[in-house]
C-alpha cells in the first residue's frame, strides 16, 4: 500500500518558523538616551527545560561559565489534523516537470495539518523581555503568513499562516540576591501547513471506449454501438520537416505547391506555421488539403515555409494542456 517518499514538509516548516525570529536585537541606553550596547538575541532549537537545566547548573552571577541571557528557544511540540481545510481526496494537481518542462507530474491534493510550536524567551531583566516581545507581537494579528516551498520536485509553494494562540509569563525567582533570576515568556503558535503524498508521472489518456445501449428495458446483454477514440497530437513536437512550400499561400487556398510531393502522404495531418492541415490527395508536387484543423487558424504562408508531419512519435510526446483531436471509429 505504501511507497517511500519524503518531501521534508515538516522540516521546511520548522525552519521557516525559526527563521522568523532569527534577527531580534535588544538595546541598552544610558541616562541621556544614547545607545551603548546592541545585543543580538541567540535563537536555538530545543526544549525549554534543557536550557533551564543548563542555567540552574550554574546559578551564581559570578560564574563565568553560566549561560548568557537573554536567549530564545523554539520547539515543535504537536501535530494535528485540520478538518476545516479538508478538500476532495481524489482531486489531483498536475504540473510540468520544473527541470525538463516536458513530462507532467501528478500529486494528490495535500492533507491539511496544524503544527504547534512554542517560542520561549528567557531574560534576566524584565525590560529585555519586553523589548523582544514587542518586536514580535505586532506582526501577528493573530496570523502571519510565510511562503514555503513545500515540495521541491514540483516547486510547490504555499502560504502557511502562523497563528499566535497565547502568551504566558513566568518568574520563579525565590532565591537570595546571589541567585540568578530568569524571566520566561512563552508564546504558542500554530502553523497551518499541508502534507503531500508521493509525486508520480502523469500519462495522457491513450484510449477511451464508450458502450451505447439503446434497450429501454434495462437489458444490457445487447450492445448496440461501441465508440472508441484515441488521442493524437495536433502539432509537431519533434520538428520533423517533410518538405517546404514552393509558393506563397493565402487564407483560402486549399491546393499547395510543395518542393517534393513524394515526401507527403495522403490522409495524414501536418503542421505549417502553427496551422494544422489534413492532406486529402497528392498530384505531383501539388497537395490538396483541409485548412485549420482541430480549431487551429488558417493563416497566410510564404514560400519556403516548412511543412512538418504529425506522427505517432508526436502523440507520444503530448504535453499537458494540448487540446489534441480524436480519431473516432464505430464497430
Amino acid at each position: 500500500m505504501f511507497e517511500y517518499f519524503y518531501h521534508e514538509v515538516l522540516r521546511r516548516t520548522i525552519i521557516s518558523f525559526g527563521t522568523l525570529f532569527n534577527g531580534i536585537t535588544i538595546k541598552k541606553t544610558d541616562d541621556n538616551g544614547d545607545t551603548f550596547s546592541v545585543v543580538k538575541v541567540p535563537l536555538s532549537y530545543g526544549p525549554t527545560q534543557k536550557f533551564l537545566a543548563r542555567i540552574e547548573q550554574d546559578p551564581k552571577l559570578n560564574k563565568s561559565t553560566s549561560m548568557s541571557l537573554p536567549r530564545m528557544a523554539f520547539e515543535f511540540i504537536g501535530l494535528t489534523y485540520d478538518p476545516s481545510r479538508k478538500v476532495t481526496t481524489t482531486q489531483t494537481i498536475q504540473i510540468k516537470d520544473p527541470t525538463t518542462g516536458k513530462n507532467t507530474k501528478k500529486v494528490y491534493t495535500p492533507v491539511p495539518y496544524n503544527m504547534q510550536f512554542e517560542l520561549s524567551i528567557m531574560t534576566k531583566l524584565n525590560d529585555d523581555a519586553l523589548q523582544i516581545t514587542e518586536q514580535i507581537l505586532p506582526y501577528f494579528q493573530p496570523a502571519y503568513s510565510v511562503t514555503v516551498e513545500l515540495v521541491d520536485t514540483i516547486k510547490e509553494k504555499r502560504d502557511v499562516p502562523i497563528v499566535l494562540e497565547n502568551i504566558t509569563m513566568q518568574d520563579d525567582y525565590e532565591g537570595d540576591y546571589t541567585t540568578r533570576r530568569v524571566l520566561m515568556y512563552t508564546l504558542r503558535f500554530t502553523a497551518k501547513t499541508y502534507l503531500f503524498g508521493p509525486v508520480s508521472k502523469a500519462e495522457p489518456i491513450k484510449t477511451v471506449t464508450l458502450d451505447y445501449y439503446a434497450n429501454t428495458k434495462g437489458d444490457k446483454s445487447k450492445r448496440d454501438l461501441q465508440y472508441t477514440v484515441a488521442p493524437r497530437a495536433i502539432k509537431d513536437y519533434d520538428d520533423s520537416v517533410t518538405t517546404n512550400l514552393d509558393e506563397d499561400v493565402d487564407l483560402t487556398e486549399t491546393v499547395f505547391t510543395v518542393i517534393d510531393g513524394s515526401a507527403v502522404s495522403a490522409d495524414a495531418y501536418y503542421e505549417i506555421n502553427g496551422e494544422e492541415i489534413f492532406v486529402t490527395s497528392i498530384e505531383g508536387n501539388k497537395i490538396t488539403v483541409k485548412r485549420g484543423q482541430d480549431n487551429t487558424n488558417a493563416t497566410k504562408h510564404v514560400k519556403g515555409s516548412a511543412i512538418k508531419a504529425i506522427t505517432a512519435a508526436d502523440t507520444a510526446l503530448i504535453e499537458m494542456g494540448d487540446d489534441f483531436g480524436f480519431d473516432g471509429s464505430t464497430f
